[in-house]
């Protein structure tokens, strides 16, 4: 009888011990894969960090949203009756954008936006809206075809704003463009009008109306 006890109590043991190196091994499995996954959300990060510092380096400025208020104060500057297409030079993350070909569906509307990441996302939110009038490109907009254009929105940086006026005087253009742009103003073009926004800077909006020369 004491050699059967004895013996059950071994095989007990051993399965218990089986049973904690299984939990052991478990656990260990486990604490690799976090580790894997930690080390991959680490490097994707890393990864959208230095792509929108690139295109902060090459650009001049970080794709930053236009907040609310000054997306709505320039989307009431513009004339969705214009024929020709609302292009925006510096989409970001597409809120502008994506607001305008929602509400618009018959208007041709075009992003140009450099760092990838904000591209990435705003091609998401296109497709998964189905805004089938809506383009954007991954591309500096100094490079942009603007032959089509009645209407630029923009937030951009000083020289962003002399670069894109100069672009204007020496490519073909429509005779007649509606341009709005957050807080920059063209260097040598007086504004038609300028709003100034009812923030803690007092945001200026400046509306122009281009006409070719």
């Amino acid at each position: 009888m004491a050699r059967y006890v004895m013996v059950s109590l071994v095989l007990l043991c051993k399965s218990e011990i089986a049973q904690v190196k299984s939990s052991i091994f478990n656990r260990y499995q486990v604490l690799v894969s976090m580790d894997f996954i930690a080390i991959g959300l680490f490097f994707l990060v890393l990864l959208i960090a230095l792509s929108i510092v690139w295109s902060t380096l090459k650009t001049g400025i970080s794709p930053m949203m236009s907040s609310s208020k000054a997306r709505q104060t320039m989307l009431n500057a513009i004339s969705m009756d214009e024929k020709g297409a609302l292009i925006d030079l510096g989409s970001g993350w597409g809120t502008l954008v994506i607001a305008v070909a929602k509400n618009y569906p018959n208007k041709q509307v075009i992003g140009y936006e450099l760092s990838w990441f904000p591209w990435m996302v705003s091609v998401l939110f296109k497709y998964s809206l189905g805004l089938g009038n809506l383009t954007l490109y991954r591309k500096d907009f100094k490079n942009a075809d603007l032959s089509s254009a009645s209407t630029l929105v923009c937030y951009l940086f000083p020289g962003g704003m002399v670069a894109l006026e100069d672009k204007l005087k020496h490519e073909k253009v429509n005779n007649k463009i509606t341009i709005v742009s957050n807080t920059f103003a063209l260097p040598s073009c007086k504004p038609t009008n300028v709003i100034k926004l009812k923030d803690f800077y007092q945001t200026p909006i400046y509306v122009y109306h281009w006409q070719s020369k």
